[in-house]
């Protein structure tokens, strides 16, 4: 196995880390900010930064495999998911935005699975997919170091610190999920072609 493929898992084996981290009910806080949502943080960043590494490593080494172009986006997606439903769950973000990721990521894997099936290939991310990826990751490790709910800078209450930095996580996953949109309707618009005469 690979090292770009090692990576891969690694990222796969840290998502059960970060889930079990909360049951621990750490004490304490660092900068004000609650230990344990600075621990899945500093792994959740980890975790991100193989997500490049091992892409920029099959590249650069021509070790682009099969198995990396399956579990890749998956150990991507787990991530971001288990991420986002664990500030979900401390109510500190909207359960209607990994809604939307989901909804997004199932028609996306189904339409990548009829395009290699019915055409042979595979479909590589528009823009707007980058911007998603991109946004999502900076905006959830800014989430979890911000202690108040994603738009609570609309309630009037915050200032200074927390104002800025609940704005950059606000204004981040608010544009992922706009980016996680437009990639989706993307590719409904070439799904048009893929089911041309059956529908």
């Amino acid at each position: 196995m690979n090292l770009a493929n090692k990576l891969t898992i690694f990222r796969i084996i840290l998502v059960p880390i970060i889930l079990i981290i909360p049951f621990f009910n750490i004490e304490g806080d660092l900068w004000g900010i609650p230990l344990t949502y600075f621990i899945i943080d500093v792994i959740f960043v980890i975790a991100s930064i193989t997500d490049k590494l091992d892409g920029h490593i099959a590249r650069s080494r021509n070790q682009i495999t099969t198995f990396g172009k399956f579990l890749d986006p998956i150990a991507d997606k787990i991530l971001v998911i288990v991420a986002m439903l664990i500030l979900v769950e401390a109510g500190r973000l909207p359960a209607w935005i990994p809604a939307i990721v989901v909804i997004r990521e199932f028609i996306v894997s189904g339409y990548r699975l009829v395009a290699v099936e019915k055409q042979g290939k595979v479909i590589a991310a528009s823009i707007w997919g980058k911007i998603k990826t991109c946004t999502q990751m900076l905006g959830l490790i800014v989430a979890f170091v911000d202690v108040n709910a994603f738009g609570a800078i609309f309630s009037g209450k915050l200032s200074g610190f927390a104002f800025g930095i609940n704005l950059v996580t606000t204004v981040l996953l608010s544009i992922s999920v706009i980016a996680t949109i437009f990639s989706g309707i993307d590719y409904l618009k070439g799904s048009k072609e893929l089911f041309k005469g059956e529908l």
